[in-house]
This record gives C-alpha cells, structure tokens and sequence, in this order.
C-alpha cells in the first residue's frame, strides 16, 4: 500500500493573522496593561509608606520581627527589674501577670517553626549589630485572631502601667514604669492589621471636590488648548505648504517650540509672564489686554490663561506638522482643476482641503487630546497646580498624592482614573469617529 504523503503544515489566512497580532497583545500587556494592574491592585489598599504601620500591602496581619523581637528583649529585662523594686504588693501583681502573660503570648507566636526560626537568625544580627534588610525575613504573616488578641493585650499592659506610673511616689520608679509602657505600646505597633480596604478608596475620591475640580480643569485645558492648535496650526500648515524662498529656513523654524523639552518652556514662559518683571505680562497690562501685569499667575483665571497660552505655543507646531503631512497628500491638479470650473480659494478649502485632510485632522486631534490630558510638567513647573490648585491637573494632583504625602494606595487610584479617562477619549475617537478613516477605501 502506499502511504500517503503528509502535506506540511500550514495557517490559514484567520490563524496567521492571529499569529501576527499575538505578539503585539503581549507586548502591549507587559507594557501598558501590567503596570495598570499594578497600581488597581496597590488603590485596593490603604498603603502608605511614610507610616510604618500600612508600608506594605498586607492582606493579612502581619508582624515586624526585627523590632518585635529587639523590644522583647528589653521588655523582659524591665519587667522583671519592675518586679524587684515595685514599691507594693498591687504593683508586683500586676507586673508579674503582664510578665507571664506576655511570655504565653510570645510562646504561641513562636510555636510556629517558620517564625520561631526566623525569630532566631534575627537574634543573632541584632546580638552583632546588623540591619534586617530582607524583606521576607523581617515580616511574617500572623493569624488574624492572635494578631488582633495581642495587641489588644500588649495596649491594655501599656495602660496598666501608664497607671502606674503615674500613681507611683518614687520618681525613678515611675519612670521606668513609663519607659516600659512605651516600649509595650511600641511592640503593639509592631503587630499590623491588615491595610486591604478594598474600594473604599474608590468610594472616597467619588466624592472628593478636589478631585472632580482637578478633572474639570484637565478637561478645560484639554478642550481649549487642542482646539487652539487644532486652528492655528491648520492656519501654519496651509501657510508653510505653499512654495516660496526659504520655505525650508521657516519650516524649520516653526518646529523650535516644539523641540524646546517642556520644563524648559514652563519655566521659560515663569519669567516672561512673571508680574514683577515678565516681559510678556508688562506689555498685556500696557495693551489692556489683562487687568495688571500679576493677574497672569496670580488668579485663578490669570493661570488657566497662562498654562493654556504656553502650551498652545508649545505645541501647535506639532499639530502643524501633522496637517502639513495631509496636505502634502492632496494632489495639486485638484486644485487647478476646481480653479478651472471656477471656484476661489475659499470653496477650494471647504471642498477639496478639508474633505481630504479630515483623517489627518483625526490623528492629530487623538495624538493632542491625549497627550493634553495628560499633562503634567507643563502645570507642575508654571503654576504647580495653583493658585489654590485653580490649575491642579488629575496628574499633578496624583503626583503628589503618591509623592510628596507617599499614599500610593489613594495616588494609585488617581493614576487608574487617568487610565480610565484616557482609554475613554481612545475608545471614543476610535468607535465614534475613527472609523470615517476606513471609509473612503472600503467604498
């Protein structure tokens, strides 16, 4: 018999392109999608890392062994002092059922063979005096219930003895009964609840005027200043596309603000709109055109003005290369055939310009859009979100949330809002608008 040959394998048209675009998904997970991940899973937390008891993302309680175990130490050597120079037999009662009780406790936590081992090697560094670096080594997860009952135990003998000190005659006594309230108080610090909160978070900014104030200006900016270049820049593409000498020199010049990095330009257009000594400002007092030279960065409307003035001299240029790349595309004989049957310059933009530029017009109305609501530096080193956050952008405002007060859990929940707000313009241009693209070549 003969057997028949296996023909090689091969993909259809549907499963290469799946093959194709595959890559491009994981590529675009790693990138994008996974550090969006990141920061919902860090919101769902109250972590903050300026506060030693919520600077981890604890689902469960968990505790610090490293100062667990070196106010242990001292803790056990104090009571038992307290014991012998307790000045009654009520101070000595006490003390000693604090002692006792603390030992079960530290008996029971210990009882687990991972903790207890870990309890051990960090003895031996902090005997030698070496940090606890390793993260894993440092902390261990408790049970809930232990956890809770410990330190609510630890906070009542830090009570107790609060008491006691401040019954006691003998000064030296009632100090060293302080001084070991404090530490008991410190080793109930040590035990930490867990910090998930879930979208309390969530809830909490939902009903923050800050924020809403801080997208409405983001969304102010956005709308005002990508309309601005949206028409200036079409006004310099339709200039710079005609032929005439060094059209080269004025193109090039045309792209040096938008070459210039933005911090630079911010702090550039400081000085000149500065109301002491700004060039810029002096001279719209002079013209009327401002009420007087400070109101620039001063009020509330001077700095929405301000910001939205430098960035339209920022990055109108962008825009304009963007419309120059379309208008190269139309052919001139369109042109001169419209001028044949009669029509004038202004029928020639309304019917052959702007019909075969409206795909360019899109691109560069999403690539502005989102680039504009995304603003940051620009704000940052103007105004820096003020005055009175009057031009605090959702960007600026969750910089500093996660920065300068380091709360990432509610900084991350600003950075998903960002997210969701710029998947929503995409979604929006791409569905509802994007699709005239395809039109004109699936006719």
């Amino acid at each position: 018999m003969n057997k028949k040959k296996r023909s090689p394998f091969k993909l259809n048209e549907k499963q290469l392109g799946y093959a194709m675009v595959i890559p491009s998904l994981i590529l675009v997970f790693a990138v994008v999608l996974w550090p969006v991940a990141q920061s919902f899973y860090n919101s769902l937390f109250d972590y903050r890392l300026n506060d030693p008891a919520r600077s981890q993302l604890m689902l469960g309680a968990t505790i610090d062994l490293e100062n667990y175990v070196d106010d242990h130490f001292y803790i056990n050597d104090q009571l038992e002092s307290l014991e012998n120079t307790a000045g009654n037999d009520e101070a000595v009662s006490t003390i000693t059922s604090i002692r006792k009780e603390m030992e079960q406790y530290h008996l029971e936590l210990i009882s687990d063979e991972k903790i207890n081992t870990k309890v051990e090697q960090i003895d031996e560094m902090l005997a030698s005096f070496t940090p606890v670096t390793d993260e894993d080594l440092k902390y261990a997860e408790l049970d809930n219930d232990f956890a809770a009952d410990y330190r609510e135990a630890l906070n009542s003998y830090h009570q107790e003895l609060t008491v006691l000190a401040e019954k006691s005659a003998d000064e030296a006594n009632s100090d060293q009964y302080q001084q070991t309230a404090d530490l008991l108080g410190s080793t109930a610090d040590n035990i930490l609840e867990s910090n998930f909160i879930g979208i309390d978070n969530y809830v909490k900014y939902l009903k923050d005027a800050r924020m809403w104030q801080s997208l409405w200006n983001t969304t102010f900016f956005t709308v005002i200043s990508v309309a601005l270049e949206l028409a200036i820049g079409l006004g310099v593409a339709l200039l710079i596309n005609r032929s005439f000498k060094v059209r080269g020199l004025i193109r090039a010049s045309v792209l040096i603000p938008w070459a210039i990095p933005t911090a630079v330009a911010a702090m550039m257009w400081g000085f000149l709109l500065d109301g002491q000594f700004g060039i810029v400002a002096h001279y719209l007092e002079q013209l009327n055109l401002i009420p007087d030279s400070s109101w620039l960065l001063s009020t509330s409307d001077g700095g929405k003005f301000s910001i939205i003035l430098a960035d339209v001299w920022k990055t109108t240029p962008y825009m304009a290369l963007l419309l120059l790349a379309g208008l190269q595309t139309i052919p001139e004989s369109m042109y001169e055939a419209s001028g044949v049957d009669g029509a004038n310059k202004w029928q020639q933009f309304w019917r052959i310009t702007l019909p075969l530029l409206k795909s360019s017009i899109l691109v560069a109305l999403l690539f502005r859009t989102l680039d504009a609501f995304r603003v940051f530096d620009l704000i940052y080193v103007l105004t820096g979100g003020g005055p009175a956050n009057a031009t605090e952008s959702i960007s600026v405002y969750a910089y500093k949330t996660l920065f300068a007060q380091q709360n990432f859990g509610e900084g991350s929940v600003l950075s998903v809002i960002v997210f969701l707000c710029v998947a929503l313009i995409s979604f929006t241009f791409v569905k509802l608008i994007g699709s005239d693209l395809f039109e004109g070549r699936t006719k």
